[in-house]
């Protein structure tokens, strides 16, 4: 059986390739791995490269026939010796070879010795000319994600999932939208704290302080909605498990717990947190963390004085869901409104004192934090009785892969 192996460009700039002989891995297999839409590479027992794709030698992951990444070559000693599959993030850089820089335009690179004399910076530069060799093209990093698996007692493979454009999209948009973001908050900051300051000034009349603490109330409003459509567009980037993903729920509950303790006091409202210490899932543990705070200041919003609100952290009953439950002892929501809850910008309309200056962003961000995480949001109400809200998670694996 033929066995393809890549072995990285030729002179001509194409990539070469040659045929060897192969009695263990089966034509089957290896018609499967062509079909493939990652790249995937074929290692042997002593971990040399048996078969590559070229996205492998682009993606700096293999070069002269061997894979030159520390952590794969662990991962692949790993399954060989325990079986199954693991799985890895990686980083890595395209080689010098593959960026791109075509050999008829090097010469158009290097600036000749009259441009470099002309030139006021380089007024007194070397008269040396300057070698091809010494230019440097642009680099940007590869993010992967690898799956290894064992195919036999002599081959494992490595697939390559190239998600770089996906990362880079995300960090464009998280960076546009923080820019964008500062660009309004640092005006709004300002005009914010000179309202405040017009509000208490001795000298300001009656209606000055009306107006100055109206415009002070528009600020805070403006800056509430701001920091919740950042996290709303956070809460919609997808997340995929890994063993560095891994939240302790109760952990994390208590945590909330703390941080909105204060103003549970304030307002004469008990807050507990109970449940299941041993519930984790994979995810994003600020995404997580920011719904649940969500859904307590909710709570506390609509609950009144000498009440109590409870988090709760259990599993599932059929043990493959995580549950993260806020209850409380509330107003309640209308039954024909609880559908509606979970929508942008929706309010309800028995509002309280406390929450009547919302933008209706919190359940939206709730829900689309569940949904994220590859779960659901749920709300179970009625009126007088209080209001549980429930975030469902798939319980992460108990021995995680690598």
């Amino acid at each position: 059986m033929k066995v393809r192996m890549w072995r990285g460009m030729g002179k001509s700039g194409e990539y070469e390739d040659s045929s060897e002989e192969s009695d263990d891995l089966d034509e089957s297999t290896a018609a499967l791995l062509s079909m493939l839409p990652n790249a995937s590479i074929v290692v042997d027992r002593q971990n040399e490269v048996v078969r590559s794709s070229p996205q492998a030698y682009m993606l700096g992951v293999v070069a002269n026939d061997e894979i030159i990444q520390p952590r794969v070559l662990e991962a692949i000693d790993h399954v060989r010796e325990s079986g199954g599959k693991t799985k890895l993030d990686l980083e890595t850089q395209t080689p010098q070879e593959f960026l791109g820089v075509a050999e008829d335009l090097v010469d158009s690179a290097v600036p000749s010795e009259e441009e470099r004399k002309g030139s006021l910076a380089h007024a007194h530069a070397s008269s040396n000319a300057v070698k091809a060799d010494e230019l440097q093209a642009t680099s940007r990093p590869n993010w992967l994600k690898i799956t290894v698996g064992r195919i036999n007692r002599d081959f494992v493979v490595v697939l390559l999932a190239d998600v770089s454009e996906a990362i880079r999209f995300a960090q464009t948009r998280d960076s546009f939208i923080e820019n964008v973001s500062e660009q309004l908050l640092q005006p709004t900051s300002a005009l914010s704290q000179l309202s405040l300051d017009l509000e208490h000034a001795n000298g300001s009349s009656p209606e000055v302080r009306k107006d100055a603490e109206l415009v002070r109330r528009h600020c805070s409003h403006l800056e509430h909605m701001v920091a919740d459509l950042m996290l709303l567009m956070k809460a919609q980037e997808p997340i995929v498990a890994s063993d560095n993903n891994r939240i302790n729920l109760l952990q994390l509950a208590r945590k909330v717990a703390e941080q909105l303790r204060s103003k549970a006091d304030a307002e004469d409202i008990a807050l507990h947190v109970g449940g299941d210490a041993d519930v984790t899932v994979n995810g994003d543990s600020q995404q997580i963390k920011a719904a649940l705070v969500k859904l307590v200041e909710n709570a506390l919003g609509y609950s009144s004085s000498g009440s109590s609100v409870n988090i709760a952290v259990s599993q599932s009953k059929d043990g493959e869901h995580a549950l993260l439950r806020v209850l409380d002892q509330g107003i309640g929501i209308p039954k024909d409104e609880q559908r509606q809850v979970f929508e942008r910008f929706y309010r309800g309309t028995h509002q309280t004192d406390a929450t009547h200056e919302g933008i209706g962003l919190g359940l939206a961000i709730v829900k689309h934090v569940a949904l994220t995480h590859h779960g659901s949001a749920t709300v179970w109400s009625s009126q007088g009785h209080g209001s549980t809200f429930s975030m469902v998670f798939p319980l992460a694996p108990q021995h995680m892969e690598q």
